[in-house]
């Protein structure tokens, strides 16, 4: 079974593009702060990268900005490009599931919002 849940802050404003085939998508990072302290002290953050397609993408990029917690349910989704001959291997998150947990601005009282693709979308 492939799939992953996160809760962490925006790190940038969410906005949407549309693909060559017409579907939306919008590419995000969330900033995942470790439940532990490193040697120094101090929790440590993984910035995790998450694709969000059609409905999804653009409830996000309309009720959340830089900044809110949100939770991203989805699968963990390898792949990799060649740049300069060498190739290249990333992994990042394609969510099922967008829930807004808090908003940073009053003017968002979305709170509590999830927002799911249709059926059959990705």
């Amino acid at each position: 079974m492939n799939q992953a849940i996160f809760v962490g802050r925006i790190v940038e404003e969410p906005s949407v593009k549309e693909t060559e085939n017409g579907k939306n998508v919008s590419n995000i990072t969330i900033a995942v702060p470790r439940p532990f302290k490193n040697e120094e002290g101090v929790y440590e953050t993984d910035f995790i990268d998450c694709t969000l397609w059609d409905m999804v993408a653009e409830r996000t990029a309309e009720y959340c900005k830089k900044g809110d917690v949100i939770g991203v349910k989805g699968r963990i989704q390898s792949n990799s490009y060649t740049k300069d001959g060498e190739r290249k291997k990333f992994m990042n998150i394609v969510a099922e599931k967008v829930t807004f947990l808090s908003s940073r601005s009053k003017e968002h009282e979305q709170s509590h919002d999830d927002v799911e693709p249709e059926m059959g979308m990705a």
